[in-house]
């Protein structure tokens, strides 16, 4: 077998019969893989092993077991779930407005918006192409913004292509209103404030992100809705659209909300099981009649018990 065989990629679903060249003796099984399989990752070649999809002389054997030059090996592919579409998946969705060109959905926490890393279904995306098939058709399955896992409320997702495109200029040219009730930790003092101040990737912690001179602008406003012991109730309305934004500001003027896992005091009980944070209304110009259209959404049950819990405590 000449070194050009080495390099074709695997069939999916079709076992590919290889040879550990001469020039692998005394190497690790994954090292030998990586140098006659280079399109893929050592990381994803170590998987298959381990799961028996990659075997060597018939046997399952482990990444770092010694080959000595000579040995088959049988390669049988396996697609990783970012190169699957994603599917159709009868997830329920509480539809709070719906026409023939957007869709307003009132999230629940702990629904993912897109696929990802540990969330490859089970998604609003996943609900959406079983609620509407013709959204296979639209970039992201009509998708233009999005809310954490474990952020509830309202998001508009556009049905055809033309409506995806006037949203995502709407959201650009930041005329989409987007209001949030957050409860934070702290008495915050000031009725009402302006929070602009960039936000990037933070310097160390990868899945996190934080204010950071080289970030990207995001302006945030916030007013006190209600006062307690030791927390506040605030609504806060987003200019920009940046990842974790309310959040990390409120953080970064050391008011951080409350049950926040990322952003929240370190060690302290948590006296909320997510971010104490709802996406309340949603306001926005129809990308086909250009009326002025706004939805609220109320609160979950879990937020109203929280609040009776802080008034209970004044």
């Amino acid at each position: 077998m000449n070194s050009s065989d080495y390099t074709q990629s695997a069939q999916v679903g079709q076992p590919q019969l290889l040879v550990i060249p001469s020039q692998s003796a005394g190497v690790r099984f994954d090292q030998a893989l990586a140098e006659m399989l280079p399109q893929y990752s050592r990381s994803r070649l170590q998987t298959w092993v381990s799961e028996g999809l990659i075997t060597l002389e018939g046997e399952i054997t482990t990444p770092k077991h010694k080959v000595w030059g000579g040995e088959q090996v049988q390669v049988r592919a396996s697609e990783h779930p970012s190169e699957v579409a994603p599917q159709a998946e009868d997830i329920g969705l509480n539809i709070v407005f719906e026409d023939a060109s957007i869709l307003v959905i009132d999230k629940p926490a702990g629904l993912v918006v897109h696929p990802g890393s540990g969330n490859w279904s089970g998604t609003l995306m996943n609900a959406l192409l079983h609620h509407a098939p013709p959204l296979q058709a639209v970039p992201r399955a009509g998708i233009v913004h999005r809310l954490d896992k474990e952020t509830s409320g309202l998001l508009v997702v556009a049905k055809t292509l033309e409506a995806q495109t006037d949203l995502v200029r709407q959201l650009q040219a930041r005329t989409v209103k987007r209001q949030y009730l957050a409860v934070v930790e702290g008495c915050v003092t000031q009725a009402e404030g302006r929070i602009e101040a960039p936000i990037g990737r933070h310097p160390t912690a990868r899945v996190k992100m934080a204010v950071v001179s080289r970030g990207k602008p995001a302006v945030t406003h916030f007013q006190v809705r209600e006062r307690f012991a030791k927390h506040t109730l605030v609504e806060c309305q987003l200019e920009t659209g940046r990842t974790h934004q309310i959040r990390v500001h409120m953080q970064s003027i050391g008011y951080p909300l409350v049950g926040d896992p990322a952003y929240g005091a370190k060690n302290k009980q948590r006296m909320f099981k997510r971010q104490a944070l709802h996406a309340w209304r949603l306001g926005l110009i129809h990308p086909q009649t250009h009326e002025s259209m706004a939805w609220e959404a109320p609160l979950p049950s879990d937020f109203e018990q929280l609040l009776a819990a802080l008034r209970s405590d004044k």
